[in-house]
């Protein structure tokens, strides 16, 4: 098998090979959460692609040979804007939202990060990133603000493919007396009152958010690394501002080679947003469906296309994964999965292309063979699949259930004993009851055997 792997590059628009500086040591970077609200289901798919990504880096480069960085976006506006609403300290709130996001990576099963850096942590990093700039004249200061001149910038918009009168004209621009040029970009604010600050050449204030992935991206993996990843809404302008921003400051030809970027989550169609009204934090799924219904679902669609998320799409995945844990072993071999088997996820990401792998191998599984069921598993574990006992699996089914285990058995007794009567239409009666409730019987050699369906 052809073991290269290709990524779909925003840089270029085009699907490439891909080819990393150092394949012993591979840096992808992906722009992490802004803690000032519980994550939604749009915060996940970028979490569970990138960690997907960073698996199948790992099989082929080795596991000590990437790099993984996602950043948290501890100071920020809407940070500052949702302590005020919610009356309570921008600590609390973002301990409280870290928190939360950390129990969310957990019920999705993602991996830990190589690093996870706080932007709070990094704030000397970004006032000398800002110094660089301002003495290469590529910012400037106006009013205890500095900003990013971008006419200095010749290759601005090169990740959009568009001129910079279109990209303004096209987004919410903030419009400020204190800039040259209305497309300039901060880098530095004054904070007002109680506002978070930290002591600069320009006053006390904060640094602006696209400066903080440029300068955390450059301490954990240098001026120039393999790939950026985060969702498409990131290209203009944070990616785009993080791109000039980098090459100016560090002198350096190339920030990133590789630029990732998943579609959005629409429900009916809308694009999932605040304005909209729609959005579905992962909290509100978390006693219904198990981590692995959600992992599944969100890998259902090409990263690259939209996922429009509804409760037929979670009802089909739970029902796949019901059918899936009939031929899961327990695994203590690392490495069984085949190359072949591993294909789609080689040629970017096709994880719809891989979940028919997976079909293709539980249908060979199915006839008992435990090494069959071992592959398998496998193949599921390594997508994040499959990761609990099918006792955990199970448990966590029963506890959604209406009917209790005695009630259950209750029912089953009852449609034994129509059964013996030739009552058949009180036992299929019984039996369709049961199927409503999540319950699927089933009679073989004299004995009647249920399960969650």
């Amino acid at each position: 098998m052809n073991k290269d792997i290709y990524l779909s590059n925003s840089l270029g628009n085009k699907k490439e090979k891909f080819n990393p500086i150092n394949p012993k040591n591979i840096g992808m970077y992906v722009c992490g959460p802004t803690v000032y609200d519980d994550p939604h289901i749009g915060n996940a798919r970028p979490l569970i692609i990138f960690d997907i990504l960073f698996k199948v880096l790992k099989c082929k480069y080795g596991n000590k040979s990437v790099t993984y960085v996602r950043n948290i976006t501890d100071i920020d506006d809407k940070i500052i804007k949702s302590s005020k609403e919610k009356k309570i300290s921008i600590t609390e709130l973002t301990l409280n939202v870290i928190k939360k996001f950390h129990e969310d990576c957990e019920y999705l099963n993602c991996e830990t990060p190589t690093h996870e850096p706080k932007a709070t942590d990094n704030i000397e990093l970004m006032i000398s990133m800002i110094n660089d700039l301002i003495e290469g004249e590529f910012a400037y200061e106006s009013e205890q603000h500095v900003y990013f001149r971008v006419n200095k910038f010749k290759d601005y918009g090169m990740l959009s493919n568009k001129n910079v009168a279109d990209l303004i004209a096209g987004s919410r621009v903030e419009l400020s007396d204190n800039k040259q040029n209305p497309e300039d970009f901060v880098l530095w604010k004054p904070s007002i009152d109680t506002e978070p600050s930290w002591d600069s050449p320009w006053g006390k204030g904060r640094p602006g958010w696209h400066l903080e992935c440029s300068v955390m991206s450059k301490r954990y993996l240098g001026n120039t690394f393999d790939i950026h990843g985060g969702g498409r809404d990131l290209i203009f302008p944070h990616h785009e501002n993080e791109i000039a921003q980098s090459l100016c400051a560090n002198k350096t030809k190339k920030f990133a080679n590789y630029w990732v970027h998943n579609n959005f989550i629409t429900m009916s169609k809308e694009k999932m947003s605040k304005s909209q009204g729609n959005i579905l934090k992962i909290s509100d799924l978390k006693e219904k469906y198990n981590g692995q219904v959600l992992r599944l679902a969100l890998i259902s669609a090409h990263y690259s296309q939209p996922l429009d998320w509804n409760e037929k799409l979670m009802d089909e995945c739970e029902k796949t994964l019901n059918k899936w844990y009939d031929c899961y072993v327990p695994v203590y071999k690392k490495k069984l999965i085949q190359d072949k088997d591993l294909k789609p996820l080689y040629d970017d990401l096709n994880t719809p292309g891989f979940i028919a792998v997976l079909h293709r191998l539980f249908d060979k599984a199915k006839d008992n063979n435990k090494k069959d069921k071992e592959l398998f598993t496998t193949a599921c574990n390594f997508i994040g699949l499959l990761n609990q006992s099918k006792e955990e699996w199970y448990s966590f089914k029963k506890k959604n259930l209406k009917l209790s285990e005695k009630d259950i058995l209750s029912k089953i007794n009852q449609r034994n004993e129509a059964r013996l009567i030739k009552n058949y239409e009180l036992a299929d009666k019984i039996r369709n009851e049961l199927l409503d409730n999540g319950i699927l019987i089933e009679d073989e050699d004299g004995k009647t055997t249920w399960k969650i369906k």
